[in-house]
Order: C-alpha cells, then sequence, then structure tokens
C-alpha cells in the first residue's frame, strides 16, 4: 500500500491523502472542507477502485466553483494511480 497527498485548487478543503492499493483506494482523509460531509464522503469511498470513484463523483460542482471536493478526489485518485504506475514516489 502507498501513501499519497494531493493538494487540492478550488475547493475549502486544501489537501487530500489518500492510500492506494493496487487499484483500491483506502484511508481517504481530507483537510480542511466541511468535516461531516467529507468524512461520509470518505467513508463511502473506502475499498473502491480509482475507476469507480472516478466515475461516481468527478466533474460534480460545488455552487458556482468548477470543482468540488469530490471532483478534487477524483483528480487525487487519478494522480495517485498515474504515480503508483510510473513506479515514482509520491
Amino acid at each position: 500500500m502507498t501513501h499519497f497527498e494531493y493538494h487540492t485548487q478550488g475547493t475549502c478543503s486544501r489537501l487530500i491523502t489518500l492510500d492506494l492499493d493496487g487499484d483500491r483506494v483506502h484511508n481517504v482523509r481530507f483537510v480542511g472542507g466541511c468535516d461531516g460531509n467529507l468524512k461520509a464522503v470518505s467513508s463511502l469511498v473506502e475499498g473502491l477502485t480509482v475507476q469507480e470513484i472516478t466515475e461516481k463523483v468527478s466533474g460534480i460542482r460545488c455552487g458556482a466553483k468548477n470543482t468540488s471536493c469530490g471532483d478534487q478526489l477524483a483528480q487525487a485518485v487519478q494522480a495517485a494511480s498515474r504515480v503508483q504506475r510510473s513506479g515514482m514516489s509520491a
């Protein structure tokens, strides 16, 4: 299992941390943002694949913003997957 950190853009949350075990995502944590909602998101995506998370939350917007914490999570898991496939460290 590999640990990743993703600095978000355009959301109240500032950072997403997660572990990637192959294609399965675990231990998602948001720093900042709406605590209760983001704990729920983290719980709901536990054990899902990168593709499943991307399909569920990519493109979701928050109000007038072009992104959301969910959309940023999709970007985070995709970035982690690219890093893992390339063999680079996080």
